[in-house]
C-alpha cells in the first residue's frame, strides 16, 4: 500500500465532499411558514415575510465577506419573528423551525461517488481527518447533515463558521484545527475547491494545500497550491 505523506487532512465541505445540487431556499422557507401558521401564529402574508427574510439575509451575507463574521440563518429567523410575530418564542420552537427548514434544504444533496472510497482509504492508512466549512447553518443541523450523508465515521471533528468567531479565510478558523490535531502544521494537508478560502487561507497558517479543480478552471494567480487535483481520488496519488 502506497504511503501517504501527511498525518492529517482537513477538508472543505460543499463541492469538495458533497455536491449541493441546488441552493434554492424558497421551498424550505415555505415549509417553516406553514408550520408557524399551523401553530396559530399571526403573521403577515407569506411574500411579505419571505421578501423581508431575503433582504436581511442577503445583507448579512454581504457583510460577512468583509468582516469574516458569518451570517447565521438562526439569527435571521429570530429577527423575523421579532419583527412579524412579536411574541416570545421558546428556544425549542426555534430549533424545530430550523430542523424543518434544513431537512428540506439537505434533501437534494449528494456525496460525490469518490468521496467515501477516498475517505476509507485514508482512514485505513491512519490519516486523521477533519472538516472546516463556511456555513450559515447552525452546528447541530450540519452535524445532522453529516450523519445523514454517512460521513461522520471518517472525521475527528467538524468546524463550522456559524459556530466560531470567524469564517474562512480568517486564520483563526484554521488555527482551531491546528489545536485539535496537535501535529506539525507542515504535516497537515487542506483540500478544497476555493482558491481563496481553501488554498490561500490555509497556507497563511502554514498548511499544505490541494486545490480540487473539478472544472479545469484557470489557475488562480497569484495563489499557488502545493497540488492541483481534479478528483478526490487524485489525493491517493500524492506521495513524497
Amino acid at each position: 500500500m502506497q504511503s501517504f505523506p501527511y498525518k492529517a487532512v482537513v477538508f472543505d465541505w460543499a463541492y469538495t465532499l458533497v455536491d449541493l445540487v441546488e441552493e434554492c431556499d424558497e421551498k424550505a422557507f415555505e415549509r417553516i411558514y406553514q408550520k408557524m401558521q399551523g401553530w396559530g401564529w399571526n403573521l403577515p402574508e407569506y411574500k411579505v415575510v419571505y421578501d423581508h427574510y431575503r433582504e436581511v439575509f442577503e445583507m448579512m451575507v454581504h457583510q460577512s465577506r468583509s468582516t469574516h463574521q458569518e451570517a447565521r440563518f438562526e439569527e435571521v429567523l429570530k429577527l423575523l419573528l421579532l419583527s412579524h410575530y412579536k411574541e416570545k418564542v421558546e428556544n425549542e420552537k426555534i430549533r424545530e423551525l430550523l430542523r424543518e427548514y434544513y431537512e428540506e434544504i439537505y434533501k437534494p444533496r449528494k456525496v460525490y461517488d469518490e468521496t467515501i472510497p477516498v475517505l476509507q482509504e485514508l482512514q485505513g492508512k491512519g490519516v486523521r481527518m477533519g472538516i472546516i466549512s463556511n456555513t450559515t447553518n447552525p452546528d447541530f443541523m450540519k452535524d445532522y447533515e453529516r450523519e445523514l450523508l454517512g460521513l461522520s465515521p471518517y472525521f475527528e471533528f467538524s468546524i463550522y463558521s456559524s459556530g466560531v468567531p470567524f469564517r474562512k479565510p480568517h486564520p483563526s478558523i484554521y488555527e482551531i484545527a491546528l489545536t485539535r490535531l496537535s501535529v506539525p502544521v507542515e504535516e497537515i494537508l487542506f483540500v478544497g475547491d476555493s482558491p481563496l478560502t481553501d488554498i490561500a487561507g490555509p497556507q497563511a497558517v502554514g498548511m499544505h494545500t490541494a486545490w480540487l479543480n473539478r472544472e479545469d478552471a484557470p489557475h488562480p494567480e497569484p495563489i499557488r497550491p502545493h497540488y492541483v487535483i481534479h478528483s478526490l481520488a487524485d489525493l491517493l496519488e500524492i506521495s513524497q
